[in-house]
């Protein structure tokens, strides 16, 4: 019986939960980012240099667009973001930063953008190939 009784305690629990995690409605007024690009590739650079690439977006939603962090896991890489809130219409820039010294060899960087915006957290993709020696023209 004690069985029987964990059992069903585990088991609505569990169901209470499940019913919590449900999504709820979407607000049609969120924030929005639409990015006129989300991939950037340098082609080949020289071991060494340090180069940027502008990522530009709109707020196309009908409230302010906060961005809070941007994210990767590599220290090779900074971000700027605006601190202030992106109002409905207006644009805005995240701008990367890619060290490449002591990093020879082919390069893939994805830097995730944490917003209030409904839309799917973008991901912000930089390629590039960096090599040890100089390279022809």
């Amino acid at each position: 019986m004690k069985k029987l009784v964990t059992t069903f305690l585990s088991l609505s629990l569990f169901a209470f939960g499940a019913r919590a995690q449900a999504p709820g409605k979407e607000n049609p007024n969120a924030p929005k980012f639409q990015f006129k690009e989300v991939s950037y590739d340098f082609g080949k650079l020289k071991e060494g240099v340090t180069v940027q690439h502008v990522f530009k977006f709109k707020n196309t939603g009908k409230e302010p667009l906060i961005i809070q962090y941007a994210s990767d896991a590599c220290a090779c890489a900074s971000h700027e973001w605006p601190k202030e809130p992106i109002l409905p219409g207006k644009t805005g820039e995240i701008i990367i930063t890619y060290h490449t010294k002591g990093r020879p060899g082919p390069f893939s960087k994805v830097v995730y953008i944490q917003s209030n915006a409904v839309t799917d957290q973008p991901r912000l993709e930089l390629h590039t190939k960096v090599a040890s020696f100089p390279i022809d023209s």
